[in-house]
């Protein structure tokens, strides 16, 4: 069990160290030159990169990152590219409409994102705490460039922690009878925290397709297996039996069809015939917090372009 009052300690002195330079669990250090990232899709042919990045210079940008990837038996180009805003002679406002004969040309799919506009991430949650711990201990170590202001339960267990770490904690119990009822206030909860990301650290319940939809490619989602293998109920009682050599773990897009969204993150780790269920069950939590952080932090830094079922990581 994790000490949170020696924890609480470690992080007080922290702050008191960074004084200003700490917000919602950001380090600001960094932060007054802003970059712009722009991911972007479309058919591949000649010219894509060279006519993204003469766009980029000939407006005075300096590109720190690119990376770009084609799959060939699609002829589908992907690239990130990352440049920065000072010097750059366009408002940020304007680069979308000024990039628009670009997208014609090439037929891109793009969006842009700067990194000075911090997400805001809700965290839901049922009764297991391993991976919520993780989330708000590496938040709160600024890790992740996001703010964390609000979790979200359907049990009222895991309110004290939510309490100690300053955050609000809101419970809305579900049944079958109220659940349609009860995703509307949550929607509703969401909309007025301004949440752009929502994780579910091990959130016992099945979102409705209406509650997906307003968050698509929003809503990241921890399996305790290494999908598609021992999918639904008791995975680990499942891997015991068939006596495996590995366990692992999931991370994905949430989508209507459940535990089938675009995979993030998987890893694995291994398994000896000397584990119990017990032992599997806890080397199992390892890795869940591991994939599920890692999951988040690709997201927060714009490093993930979904296409169809498939995701592309830009690490």
């Amino acid at each position: 069990m994790l000490d949170l009052q020696g924890y609480s300690s470690y992080i007080q002195s922290h702050e008191n160290m960074k004084g200003s330079q700490w917000l919602w669990g950001v380090t600001t250090d960094n932060m007054s030159g802003a970059n712009a990232i722009l991911l972007l899709s479309c058919p591949d042919k000649k010219g894509i990169i060279a006519g993204v990045s003469n766009f980029i210079f000939k407006h005075g940008g300096n590109i720190i990152h690119a990376d770009q990837h084609t799959f060939l038996t699609e002829k589908r180009f992907f690239m990130r590219i990352e440049w920065e805003l000072e010097g750059f002679n366009i408002p940020r406002e304007d680069i979308v409409s000024a990039f628009d004969p670009l997208h014609r040309e090439f037929n891109i799919k793009s969006d842009l994102y700067f990194t000075d506009e911090i997400p805001r991430v809700a965290v839901f949650v049922s009764k297991h705490i391993h991976c919520i711990h993780d989330l708000v201990l590496r938040y709160r170590m600024g890790e992740f460039r996001a703010e964390m202001p609000i979790v979200i339960s359907n049990h009222a267990d895991l309110k004290s922690l939510a309490d100690h770490f300053g955050m609000e904690f809101h419970h809305f119990p579900i049944t079958p009878e109220n659940k349609r009822e009860q995703e509307k206030k949550i929607l509703i909860l969401l909309e007025e925290q301004c949440i752009d990301l929502i994780v579910l650290a091990r959130y016992m319940q099945i979102l409705s397709g209406e509650f997906v939809a307003q968050y698509k490619n929003q809503i990241i989602n921890i399996h305790h297996s290494f999908l598609p293998a021992f999918a639904g109920s008791q995975p680990y009682h499942q891997a015991y039996e068939r006596g495996v050599k590995i366990v692992g773990a999931t991370s994905h897009y949430v989508t209507e069809i459940l535990d089938e969204g675009p995979i993030i993150v998987q890893d694995i780790i291994k398994i000896s015939h000397r584990d119990e269920v017990e032992d599997i069950k806890m080397k199992g939590k390892d890795i869940e917090r591991m994939v599920l952080s890692k999951a988040v932090k690709l997201h927060l830094e714009n490093r993930i372009l979904v296409h169809g079922s498939k995701t592309i990581i830009f690490e």
